[in-house]
This record gives structure tokens, sequence and C-alpha cells, in this order.
């Protein structure tokens, strides 16, 4: 079992209209809201489930700006600053620390590359460290092996997966916005071609401006309205592990695998990028995009199951509004580890690190990675459907840029000076497929 998730109270009767519905309560739509709601405005929170009971609970922690893509650094930057600011003006504890982040390597190839990132990092203000074989080594000593090379992020960090949600979520109900567990959205009302209000399982919020943040099931949504968003999930598994007595990095990561260090003393490994793609309707639909990227992943990503199926968030189904919908049959998404993965992630993470062989494995589990094809998210207004705010596809970067992503969000919504650049966010950017098909927005 992993970490307990915090749980929080659901406020009390649906309200009958508010400034901004937010569909989803992981990390992004949550701290979207929390954002919208220190402005004064109205927010209410909407979540099949529970607040961060999907991959916003199941991910790394960590808080990184190492190896971002250039258009996510910005947002990664802004978001470490971010984190510290809201425990500071909130009281609330998601258990961020900027510990640094180390990674090792002995591929020469590799290490070049971590150079040329440190590079153009610089032009950003952003320091990293790259380290000589010496300073690998000895950075690395827990591994009792000697390294070629390695880098280390100093003012990165990580944040607990089981708290994080939940604090922002709190955070928000202090400031008179509204939080509505198990209770699910099942479409969006349009008056005149605009969000006029969102149904929920529960009764109708009348409003203008809903925000998306539906993760896994953000695509299959976009579809209710005739929005075309390619997104396809790759199931990734997570093993943790009882504390050991050796202290060990808080958070090392190489090519063969990575361990993050928990406040209990627990450790959670994982293989970076490998996942299984579970074959879907929705999959099957946007293959001709993906094809790129999972070619260049061939060696982590494999074949899946039928998990992806029976979950349901990848449907091309259309729904009802005035029946349950796929997302009330699943309320939070848990599908099943990969038994082979766990275990080839349990055997790298021990020899990689002999003081692991002393802990007992406490529990694995799995999650959804909701993915676009060029790893970026799409973040803004779809210009079909005015007042609709999509915000998905974080493609596994998704928790630790969740402050950036939030504040980004409300600052597009309340028509305030953006806190970077969202160009390279537009949804839009997603029109054409590798057939030319064109998309609907």
């Amino acid at each position: 079992m992993r970490q307990p998730l915090r749980q929080i109270e659901t406020s009390p009767g649906l309200p009958a209209q508010a400034e901004v519905v937010v569909i989803g309560g992981g990390i992004i739509g949550i701290f979207a809201a929390y954002y919208m709601a220190r402005r004064g405005m109205s927010v209410a929170v909407v979540e099949k489930g529970r607040i961060g009971a999907e991959q916003s609970s199941r991910n790394w922690g960590w808080c990184r700006q190492q190896n971002r893509d250039a258009r996510e650094l910005p947002m990664a930057t802004r978001s470490l600053e971010l984190w510290e600011q809201f425990a500071a003006d909130t009281g609330e504890d998601t258990g961020f620390m900027r510990h640094g982040l180390l990674y090792l390597s002995d591929d020469d190839e590799e290490i070049t590359r971590w150079a040329r990132w440190r590079d153009f990092a610089k032009t950003a203000g952003v320091t990293t460290h790259m380290l000589s074989g010496r300073e690998a080594t000895d950075r690395g000593r827990a591994t009792g092996r000697t390294w070629k090379g390695g880098v280390f992020s100093p003012s990165d960090g990580t944040a607990d997966p089981s708290k994080a949600a939940p604090a922002v979520a709190c955070a928000l109900i202090k400031l008179g916005g509204s939080v509505h567990q198990n209770c699910a959205a099942r479409g969006v009302e349009l008056e005149g071609g605009r969000v006029s209000g969102v149904v929920t399982e529960a009764g109708t919020i009348k409003t203008r401006t809903v925000v998306l943040a539906g993760g896994a099931w953000a695509s299959s949504f976009c579809r209710q309205l005739g929005i075309r968003f390619p997104s396809a999930t790759v199931r990734q598994t997570i093993v943790q592990v009882s504390p050991v007595q050796e202290r060990l990095p808080d958070a090392l990561a190489t090519a063969r695998v990575a361990v993050t260090r928990r406040r209990d003393g627990s450790y959670t490994l994982a293989i970076s990028g490998r996942g299984r793609v579970d074959p879907t309707p929705q999959l099957v639909r946007f293959a001709p995009q993906f094809v790129p990227m999972f070619a260049k992943r061939w060696r982590n990503v494999f074949p899946g199951g039928l998990e992806g199926m029976r979950w349901g968030h990848e449907t091309l189904a259309r729904w009802k509004l005035d029946e349950p919908t796929p997302m009330e049959r699943a309320r939070i998404l848990d599908p099943a580890p990969d038994p082979a993965g766990a275990r080839e992630t349990h055997r790298r993470a021990l020899a990689l690190m002999p003081a692991l062989r002393d802990a007992r494995i406490a529990s694995t589990w799995a999650g959804y990675i909701d993915s676009t094809p060029d790893g970026v998210p799409g973040i803004g207004e779809v210009p079909q459907v005015p007042g609709f705010i999509l915000a998905a596809g974080f493609s596994g970067h998704g928790f630790g840029i969740g402050p950036g992503a939030g504040h980004l969000i409300a600052d597009l919504v309340s028509g305030a000076e953006p806190i970077f650049d969202p160009a390279p966010f537009k949804p839009g950017r997603f029109r054409r497929s590798a057939w030319g098909e064109v998309a609907e927005f």
C-alpha cells in the first residue's frame, strides 16, 4: 500500500453558479482553482473521485528544472518559487523541499547532452553543475561504484504526492472556493456557441468559464464537444520499498533506474519512460501522431493488455448528460501494476544501491500518464468553444510544474498578464496528424 492519500471533506451543496468551474481535482486543476480564488473569483472544483487520487498521487514527486524541454523551463522555474510561496502563504504542507536532484551516468553521449542542456540553462538563469567522474563517484558513493560523470541541480527538489493536491484543496476552501468529490462532470452546456454551464451527476452549475484538467480523461471528454485533442496514456509502474539504515540520496536518477526518498524513510523506485501502452479505440485513432514518439522510446515502451479497455478512459463513445458516464463507473483510475516491470525495476535498484537489499517491497502501484504527441501539455482556450479552457497532456511532467501551470491558467481566465509566455502550450498546435488530418480547432 503506497502512502495514504490525505483526505479532505467535500464542500456541502453544489453551487447554482460560479464564475469558473474546474473539472478535475488533480494537481493542475486544484492549483488553477487556488490561484483564481486568490483573485477573488468564485470557483467550484468537481472531481469524480477524490482530490489527487489519480496520477497526481502516483508519480515520483520530482519538482525539477533539470533536463526540461525549453518550452517548459520557464514554467518549471516559476513553479519552484510558487511551491515555496504556497507554503509561506497558507501554512499548508505539500512536503516540498529543495534538496537537489542527482543524475549519474557512464554514457559519454548522455553526459554531453547534459552539458549542452547546462549551457542552454545558463541563458535562462538556471544553475546546474556538471560533475566530473571523481565528483560523480563521490556524490554517488551509496552505489559503491565509479561513474564517468553526472549532473547536480541544487535548486530542484521534491514534494509529497500523497499530500500536495489535498493541501492545495484545503487552502482553496479557506479562500471561499468549493470542492466537490465523487461528483463527476458529465458535460458542458452551451448557449450561442459558448460555455453556459457544467452538468454534473449532482446537478448543473451555471458558469461562463470551464477549465478541463481531466488528465487521462481529458481527450474523451473533449470528444463530447467535438474537440479533437490527441492523447495517449502510458501505464507506468512504481515500486516502494521500506526504509533502510543507510541514508541514500534524496533523489537519484540513472538511465537504468531512479530512486526517491520519502519523508517516512521509504524509497520509491521507477524506470524513467518505461511503461505499457494499453490498446484502446482512442489510441488507434491517434496512433499516427504518436508513432514518432513511441519509435524514439521503443526500448522502454511495451505493448499492454486490456487494462485500458477495462477502465474506459480512452473510449470514443458519446455519452448522455442524464445517464451515468464512464467516469462514474471508474471513480479512480487504479490500473494493475506491470509485474514484469516491477520485478525489473526492483532488480535494477538493488544493483544500483546495495543497501536496498535490506529493504522489503512495501507496495507496487501503477498510474496512467496522459501524453501529447510532442510531450508538452496543451493549455489554453479552445477557440471553437469560447469559455472552454483546456489543461491536459502533461506527459509525466505535470506534478512538479503544477503551481506554474495553475497560475498561468488563472492568468488566462482573469485576463491578467501571463506569468510566462503561454504560446508554446496552445492546444491548436496539434491541428494536423501524420496523415494530414485537420482537427476541429
